[in-house]
């Protein structure tokens, strides 16, 4: 596919676009419009280019700091404007985190993801943070934190902490982002990313599909981040969970085989990417996500718990990759 030239959503304040776009829209809906097969055939041919597609890598996702979050994002349960029965927590203390960073290594998991209902932390809560930070990459897993907006120098506190990752998920194009979210806007996403990206940290930043985009804003969330310099180390693509209480829980599901057409173009558009199967897996079913494997993804969230939703369970996330000839990738941390 030969890359193209256009000028796409730009950040003024924060340079993590390149001059020049590698992947234009136009491109990306083109490569969603091809027949399902040839689009397969290409994210397999660009998946064995990079990876063992044989190799799946298990990421576990724990909620250190529950619901009570002021943003108004239409599509979690832990928005304090909507009524759904999540209950506000503390940060959770350090002994309880690494109790279960440890059963996620022991139960295979490779990387332990740490997320906080905050809109942006506090310095004090930055703090806290790291110690979480240093206490799980004493366990030799790969370390990663979701926290919401970072202010100038926490990116740096917990890089120096041991944080491997920092997720940061533009959730969907920039055109359809404020039918999702007034709080906040596109360009606070970004300013993340880049305080992220300029302190050395890894970038895992991915989206939502089935919140009612259109098959041009999937293609435009997959432009935004796969035009990012350098685009995202991790890509977790997140099928819509839809909660009772939330603005969107009334939403009609996406098709499940577009969904696997998302996971084939973000392939393909970040080749080095671990692009990972997320929110919604329970959902999907066995079928859909072996289907997902074949498209490149390389990456699940293992446990039976995502955030606050629920999840496949570690057994029988097992029992699938046996099914399936593959197996855990067993990275050592500091990977991709």
């Amino acid at each position: 596919m030969t890359e193209q030239t256009i000028t796409l959503h730009r950040a003024p304040k924060a340079p993590v676009h390149p001059k020049a776009e590698r992947w234009s829209v136009d491109a990306i809906e083109a490569l969603f419009q091809l027949p399902f097969p040839e689009l397969l055939y290409r994210a397999q041919i660009v998946h064995r280019e990079h990876f063992d597609p044989t190799k799946i890598e298990f990421a576990t996702l724990l909620s250190v700091k529950t619901g009570g979050c002021p943003e108004n994002c239409g599509y979690c349960p832990q928005s304090a404007e909507f009524d759904t029965g999540v209950k506000a927590s503390k940060l959770m203390e350090l002994e309880e985190v690494l109790f279960a960073a440890q059963r996620a290594k022991d139960a295979g998991a490779t990387r332990f993801c740490m997320g906080a209902a905050w809109r942006a932390p506090k310095d004090r809560d930055i703090e806290k943070v790291a110690d979480l930070v240093r206490g799980v990459k004493g366990l030799g897993m790969e370390t990663c934190a979701t926290l919401g907006m970072l202010e100038d120098g926490h990116a740096e506190q917990l890089r120096d902490a041991g944080l491997d990752f920092y997720n940061h998920n533009l959730d969907t194009a920039p055109e359809f982002y404020g039918d999702i979210v007034s709080t906040r806007d596109y360009q606070d996403r970004l300013d993340t990313l880049a305080r992220v990206r300029g302190a050395g940290v890894k970038v895992c930043s991915g989206g939502i599909v089935g919140m009612g985009e259109t098959v041009r804003h999937r293609a435009g969330l997959i432009a935004e981040l796969a035009n990012l310099d350098p685009y995202p180390e991790s890509v977790p693509i997140n099928n819509l969970v839809r909660v009772e209480g939330t603005p969107l829980a009334d939403q009609a599901p996406i098709d499940p085989f577009e969904f696997v057409r998302t996971i084939a173009v973000a392939r393909i558009t970040m080749p080095k990417a671990r692009v990972r199967l997320s929110a919604g897996r329970q959902q999907m079913g066995e079928a859909i996500q072996a289907l997902c494997f074949l498209a490149g993804a390389n990456s699940i969230f293992y446990g039976d718990k995502l955030l606050v939703t629920g999840n496949p369970d570690t057994e029988a996330d097992m029992r699938l990759m046996q099914r399936l000839g593959m197996s855990p990738a067993q990275q050592p941390p500091g990977k991709t």
